[in-house]
């Protein structure tokens, strides 16, 4: 009789063990599921844009004690759908992607719903069928750069587009800045991929002024900041800087510092904020975490900052 009672007692001292131990696991569990984790894939960390971008994500992760994950695509979609495959595997609670290419992203912005992890696109749209999307507002501001082309050539002249990747607020742009030209007597006598970067700007400008000689090009649009740095490099080193004036799109550092330098050649650029867009991204995603409704596409406004009013605009 005694054997039967060690064996009853010993068996429900297993069990008691095993269900502490489980309830520990859950508790564990549980407190590791408190701490979200959220995933950016950026876009190349050497543009400041995309720092400004980054620097944001991580601000608005780490006031929430999330785990932040920063990664940059670099403008290339087949990276980039690695790492959206990788934030899954992950288990990550929120996805922001700065698209590397609008249309190619829908098939990992799938991936994400399918694994019911919100995903946000910032910056530009993405197809797919993404949470939100936190942007620029790009049309407006390839048309207030057109308007102010337009303005300063008094209607009438030669310019050149130096055009950037296949996203959604680079065709934005430059359909708002075309929009501005319509009425005018301006035309377009060079429109290249600039890439939205220096170097490639600055090689794809050497060639168009090799094709066009001093006194040709009136203005010339870039995309963003860096191809503006780019042609001026361009345009610098063929002796040419007072030649044409150029506008671009971002109020990048680098921009603004180029800007108030003497003899400079870039007369304007319409601001974003890309710090700012990328916090609201994080509180949009944490509001479809809740199950609560957000806003599917969201405008951040823009604003034009010349030589005259840098010195009062406060960046990024």
């Amino acid at each position: 009789m005694k054997k039967y009672i060690h064996s009853f007692v010993g068996l429900i001292l297993i069990i008691s063990i095993s269900l502490m131990s489980a309830c520990n696991s859950a508790s564990s569990s549980s407190s590791k599921k408190d701490k979200l984790t959220i995933a950016l894939s950026a876009g190349p960390l050497n543009n400041p844009y995309h720092v400004a971008v980054a620097e944001g994500f991580k601000e608005a992760g780490k006031n929430m004690g999330a785990k932040v994950i920063v990664e940059s695509a670099e403008y290339d979609l087949t990276k980039q759908l690695a790492q959206i495959e990788s934030f899954i595997t992950k288990r990550v609670d929120l996805i922001v992607i700065v698209a590397a290419d609008s249309k190619g992203i829908a098939a990992g912005v799938q991936q994400a719903k399918d694994a019911g992890i919100p995903i946000v696109a910032i910056d530009t749209d993405a197809e797919g069928g993404v949470t939100s999307t936190i942007t620029s507002d790009n049309y407006q501001a390839g048309k207030i750069a057109g308007e102010y082309i337009v303005k300063e050539l008094g209607g009438k002249g030669n310019i050149v587009i130096v055009d950037g990747p296949p996203i959604q607020a680079v065709t934005d742009r430059i359909k708002g800045f075309e929009a501005a030209l319509k009425n005018s007597n301006i035309k377009v006598i060079a429109k290249q991929n600039g890439e939205a970067n220096r170097e490639k700007s600055l090689s794809v400008m050497e060639s168009i002024l090799q094709a066009n000689p001093k006194g040709s090009i009136n203005a010339v649009f870039t995309i963003n900041d860096p191809e503006a740095i780019g042609v001026e490099i361009a345009q610098s080193q063929a002796n040419r800087l007072d030649d044409f004036f150029i506008v671009s799109v971002d109020g990048a550092p680098e921009a603004i510092k180029a800007m108030k330098k003497e003899g400079s050649s870039i007369n304007a650029t319409v601001a974003q904020s890309p710090r700012d867009m990328a916090k609201q991204a994080v509180e949009i995603g944490m509001k479809a975490i809740k199950g609560e409704k957000v806003e599917k596409v969201a405008k951040v406004p823009v604003k034009i900052v010349t030589q005259e009013n840098s010195p009062s605009y406060k960046g990024w």
